[in-house]
Protein backbone atom coordinates (compact mmCIF):
# COMPACT_ATOMS: atom_id res chain seq x y z
CA UNK A 1 0.00 0.00 0.00
CA UNK A 2 0.93 3.62 -1.42
CA UNK A 3 1.48 6.30 1.70
CA UNK A 4 -1.38 8.27 2.94
CA UNK A 5 -0.90 11.76 3.50
CA UNK A 6 -2.63 14.07 6.10
CA UNK A 7 -2.86 17.33 5.49
CA UNK A 8 -4.78 19.02 8.17
CA UNK A 9 -5.54 23.11 8.77
CA UNK A 10 -7.94 25.24 9.54
CA UNK A 11 -8.89 25.84 5.67
CA UNK A 12 -10.39 29.15 6.65
CA UNK A 13 -10.60 29.27 3.94
CA UNK A 14 -8.95 26.76 1.92
CA UNK A 15 -7.35 28.29 -1.43
CA UNK A 16 -5.41 27.45 -4.29
CA UNK A 17 -1.54 27.14 -1.99
CA UNK A 18 -3.00 24.52 -0.16
CA UNK A 19 -4.21 22.36 -3.05
CA UNK A 20 -0.98 23.10 -5.27
CA UNK A 21 1.21 22.04 -2.43
CA UNK A 22 -0.52 19.09 -1.45
CA UNK A 23 -0.62 17.70 -5.61
CA UNK A 24 2.69 18.18 -5.60
CA UNK A 25 3.25 16.44 -2.95
CA UNK A 26 1.24 13.32 -4.08
CA UNK A 27 2.78 13.89 -7.08
CA UNK A 28 6.46 13.28 -5.91
CA UNK A 29 5.96 10.97 -3.24
CA UNK A 30 3.70 8.57 -5.05
CA UNK A 31 1.03 8.79 -2.08
CA UNK A 32 -2.05 6.72 -2.81
CA UNK A 33 -4.39 9.83 -1.37
CA UNK A 34 -4.48 13.09 0.26
CA UNK A 35 -6.23 12.93 2.79
CA UNK A 36 -7.49 17.05 4.01
CA UNK A 37 -8.62 17.36 7.70
CA UNK A 38 -10.50 20.31 8.96
CA UNK A 39 -10.02 21.20 12.05
CA UNK A 40 -13.17 21.83 14.15
CA UNK A 41 -11.54 23.15 17.18
CA UNK A 42 -7.93 24.23 16.82
CA UNK A 43 -5.88 24.62 20.05
CA UNK A 44 -3.58 27.81 18.49
CA UNK A 45 -6.85 30.08 17.02
CA UNK A 46 -8.48 31.58 19.50
CA UNK A 47 -11.00 32.89 16.12
CA UNK A 48 -12.06 31.24 13.61
CA UNK A 49 -14.36 33.24 11.11
CA UNK A 50 -16.03 30.17 8.75
CA UNK A 51 -18.11 27.24 10.75
CA UNK A 52 -16.98 24.23 10.57
CA UNK A 53 -19.16 22.99 8.72
CA UNK A 54 -18.83 26.17 5.84
CA UNK A 55 -15.00 25.13 5.94
CA UNK A 56 -15.90 21.52 5.53
CA UNK A 57 -18.46 22.43 2.33
CA UNK A 58 -15.50 24.43 1.21
CA UNK A 59 -12.70 21.62 1.36
CA UNK A 60 -14.75 19.35 -0.02
CA UNK A 61 -15.88 21.99 -3.01
CA UNK A 62 -12.42 22.32 -3.41
CA UNK A 63 -11.56 18.93 -3.80
CA UNK A 64 -13.95 17.07 -5.63
CA UNK A 65 -12.58 16.92 -8.92
CA UNK A 66 -9.05 15.03 -7.65
CA UNK A 67 -10.16 11.44 -6.96
CA UNK A 68 -7.01 11.45 -5.13
CA UNK A 69 -8.27 13.44 -2.58
CA UNK A 70 -10.13 12.56 0.39
CA UNK A 71 -12.05 14.77 2.76
CA UNK A 72 -12.58 13.42 6.27
CA UNK A 73 -14.41 15.14 8.48
CA UNK A 74 -13.39 13.60 11.52
CA UNK A 75 -12.18 16.30 13.32
CA UNK A 76 -15.36 18.45 12.58
CA UNK A 77 -17.21 15.46 14.38
CA UNK A 78 -15.03 15.61 17.52
CA UNK A 79 -16.18 17.46 20.77
CA UNK A 80 -13.10 20.00 22.36
CA UNK A 81 -10.24 20.90 21.02
CA UNK A 82 -8.49 19.39 17.77
CA UNK A 83 -5.08 17.70 18.68
CA UNK A 84 -3.10 16.47 15.81
CA UNK A 85 -1.79 13.45 17.78
CA UNK A 86 -5.25 12.29 18.57
CA UNK A 87 -6.25 12.31 14.85
CA UNK A 88 -3.12 10.42 13.96
CA UNK A 89 -3.65 7.87 16.79
CA UNK A 90 -6.85 6.87 15.10
CA UNK A 91 -5.93 6.71 12.04
CA UNK A 92 -3.22 4.31 12.76
CA UNK A 93 -5.39 1.92 14.36
CA UNK A 94 -7.93 2.61 11.22
CA UNK A 95 -4.34 1.63 9.38
CA UNK A 96 -1.91 -0.32 11.44
CA UNK A 97 0.31 -1.05 8.64
CA UNK A 98 0.24 1.67 6.18
CA UNK A 99 3.20 4.41 6.22
CA UNK A 100 1.40 7.89 7.27
CA UNK A 101 2.94 10.96 6.44
CA UNK A 102 1.97 14.22 8.04
CA UNK A 103 1.90 16.74 5.67
CA UNK A 104 3.10 20.22 6.95
CA UNK A 105 3.98 23.72 5.61
CA UNK A 106 7.40 25.46 7.02
CA UNK A 107 5.58 27.66 9.20
CA UNK A 108 4.00 25.26 11.18
CA UNK A 109 7.10 22.53 11.67
CA UNK A 110 8.78 25.32 12.48
CA UNK A 111 6.44 25.57 15.38
CA UNK A 112 6.14 21.93 15.82
CA UNK A 113 7.73 22.00 19.73
CA UNK A 114 4.50 24.03 20.48
CA UNK A 115 2.42 21.38 19.83
CA UNK A 116 0.07 18.99 22.31
CA UNK A 117 2.65 15.16 22.78
CA UNK A 118 4.70 16.60 19.72
CA UNK A 119 7.55 14.27 20.25
CA UNK A 120 4.85 11.18 19.73
CA UNK A 121 4.06 12.34 16.45
CA UNK A 122 6.86 10.55 14.82
CA UNK A 123 6.13 6.96 16.26
CA UNK A 124 2.60 7.57 14.63
CA UNK A 125 3.59 8.99 11.23
CA UNK A 126 6.20 10.38 9.41
CA UNK A 127 6.80 14.13 9.03
CA UNK A 128 6.77 15.78 5.31
CA UNK A 129 8.24 19.26 5.17
CA UNK A 130 7.17 21.26 2.16
CA UNK A 131 8.98 23.96 1.80
CA UNK A 132 10.10 27.10 -0.54
CA UNK A 133 13.49 26.22 -2.61
CA UNK A 134 16.77 27.48 -0.92
CA UNK A 135 15.01 26.96 2.67
CA UNK A 136 17.21 24.74 4.95
CA UNK A 137 15.72 22.65 7.98
CA UNK A 138 17.05 23.77 11.32
CA UNK A 139 20.55 22.32 12.44
CA UNK A 140 19.74 23.26 16.36
CA UNK A 141 17.53 23.08 19.40
CA UNK A 142 14.63 20.78 18.92
CA UNK A 143 13.71 20.80 15.66
CA UNK A 144 17.66 20.48 14.97
CA UNK A 145 17.85 17.07 17.27
CA UNK A 146 14.45 15.78 15.19
CA UNK A 147 16.59 16.12 11.84
CA UNK A 148 19.59 14.37 12.63
CA UNK A 149 17.70 11.75 14.32
CA UNK A 150 14.96 11.08 11.74
CA UNK A 151 15.48 12.73 9.18
CA UNK A 152 15.88 11.01 5.84
CA UNK A 153 16.80 11.94 1.97
CA UNK A 154 15.21 9.57 0.45
CA UNK A 155 11.04 8.73 -0.49
CA UNK A 156 11.87 4.94 -0.58
CA UNK A 157 11.75 5.25 3.44
CA UNK A 158 8.74 6.42 3.46
CA UNK A 159 7.14 3.73 1.75
CA UNK A 160 8.89 0.90 3.36
CA UNK A 161 8.25 2.25 7.13
CA UNK A 162 5.02 3.26 8.75
CA UNK A 163 6.18 5.99 10.69
CA UNK A 164 9.27 7.73 11.95
CA UNK A 165 11.25 9.85 9.32
CA UNK A 166 10.91 13.71 8.52
CA UNK A 167 11.20 14.14 4.84
CA UNK A 168 11.99 17.57 3.50
CA UNK A 169 10.51 18.15 -0.25
CA UNK A 170 10.79 22.03 -1.57
CA UNK A 171 7.32 22.81 -3.54
CA UNK A 172 6.28 25.79 -5.48
CA UNK A 173 5.42 28.28 -3.28
CA UNK A 174 1.84 30.48 -4.28
CA UNK A 175 2.15 33.48 -1.95
CA UNK A 176 -1.64 33.38 -0.63
CA UNK A 177 -2.31 33.44 3.49
CA UNK A 178 -5.82 32.52 4.26
CA UNK A 179 -5.12 35.88 7.18
CA UNK A 180 -4.91 38.14 3.71
CA UNK A 181 -7.89 36.40 1.79
CA UNK A 182 -9.75 36.84 4.34
CA UNK A 183 -8.82 40.57 4.49
CA UNK A 184 -9.20 40.80 1.12
CA UNK A 185 -12.81 39.24 0.65
CA UNK A 186 -13.68 41.87 3.94
CA UNK A 187 -12.65 44.64 2.30
CA UNK A 188 -15.40 43.32 -0.81
CA UNK A 189 -12.59 42.45 -3.49
CA UNK A 190 -13.31 39.47 -5.08
CA UNK A 191 -11.35 36.61 -4.39
CA UNK A 192 -10.94 34.42 -8.04
CA UNK A 193 -7.98 33.11 -8.91
CA UNK A 194 -6.86 32.76 -5.21
CA UNK A 195 -9.28 30.09 -4.45
CA UNK A 196 -11.04 27.60 -6.94
CA UNK A 197 -14.42 28.43 -8.72
CA UNK A 198 -16.30 26.65 -6.40
CA UNK A 199 -15.20 27.63 -3.18
CA UNK A 200 -16.02 31.23 -4.77
CA UNK A 201 -18.90 30.90 -5.12
CA UNK A 202 -19.72 29.44 -1.59
CA UNK A 203 -18.30 32.38 -0.21
CA UNK A 204 -19.99 35.02 -2.15
CA UNK A 205 -23.51 32.90 -1.78
CA UNK A 206 -22.61 32.22 2.18
CA UNK A 207 -21.18 36.06 2.93
CA UNK A 208 -19.06 33.97 5.17
CA UNK A 209 -15.94 36.24 5.40
CA UNK A 210 -18.55 39.51 5.55
CA UNK A 211 -17.44 42.60 6.93
CA UNK A 212 -17.98 42.27 9.89
CA UNK A 213 -15.52 39.95 12.13
CA UNK A 214 -17.39 37.69 13.96
CA UNK A 215 -17.23 34.18 13.26
CA UNK A 216 -19.67 32.09 10.78
CA UNK A 217 -22.66 31.08 12.84
CA UNK A 218 -24.12 28.81 10.12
Amino acid sequence: MQPIGVFGGTFDPIHCGHLRTAFELWQELRLAEVRFLPTGSPPHRAQLYASPERRLQMVRAAVADQPSFVVDDREVRRSGVSYSVDTLTELRREYPQASLCLLLGMDAFLGLPNWHRWRELLTLAHIVVAHRPGWRAPTTGPLGEVMVDHGTGTIRVLHERPSGCVYVHAVTQLEISSTELRSLIIAGRDPRYLVPDEVRQIILETRCYAAQQEPDGR
